[in-house]
């Protein structure tokens, strides 16, 4: 069996231009100098600035992600869930006062999540609500039954009121959650 000879490149230093066999793959310069003379050119430090920022970006991304605790994925997921009710529901007036405005609005879960940490990705037991009902009535639960039951049917709504299992999400729980409703806010975007 032949080995395969490497052909002859041109040194791509400017003041050598010395033809060399090639040690690696992608070699561009005959040795060490050339490639030290090369490197103060203007376009190749940019060009290694960038690639040297770009590994130091996805090394300090995995270093956070290793220390990232449940609790946060739990707060990513929650943050990307909501994000979804408010896009899902951006037609719709607030769940508890039935009026529209331009304030805030935050997604608004019926049973709560201290309560019914089960629910907390519930589609059917979240809706957008305005901050005054959400923050200054408790949510508004009398009315904010009454239009659930306008909204999804009575039945339903005994189901969010019953008892449920207990849940414990897992980190790769939360993970399949927030990816699961990122692509839903994106295929949301996208119909819009």
């Amino acid at each position: 069996m032949a080995i395969k000879q490497r052909r002859q490149k041109a040194c791509s230093n400017p003041a050598c231009g010395e033809k060399f066999t090639p040690m690696q793959l992608g070699q561009k310069v005959c040795g060490w100098q050339c490639g030290l003379a090369i490197a103060k050119e203007p376009a190749n430090q940019q060009v290694a600035r960038k690639a040297i920022a770009q590994r130091e970006r996805r090394e300090i991304q995995v270093r956070k992600e290793k220390i990232k605790s449940r609790a946060d994925y739990l707060r990513e997921a929650q943050a990307i869930f909501n994000q979804w009710v408010r896009l899902r529901d951006a037609a719709l007036p607030c769940v508890s006062c039935g009026r529209h405005h331009d304030g805030q609005y935050h997604a608004g879960h019926y049973r709560t999540v201290g309560a019914n940490p089960e629910l907390r990705f519930e589609p059917l037991n979240v809706w957008k609500q305005c901050a005054p009902c959400n923050n200054h009535k408790s949510g508004d639960i009398v009315n904010y039954r009454i239009e659930l039951v306008r909204r999804i049917g009575a039945d339903r709504v005994e189901w969010l009121e019953g008892p449920h299992e207990a849940q414990r999400y897992t980190i790769d729980d939360l993970k399949a959650i927030k990816a699961e409703y990122r692509e839903k806010i994106k295929q949301l975007k996208e119909a819009a």
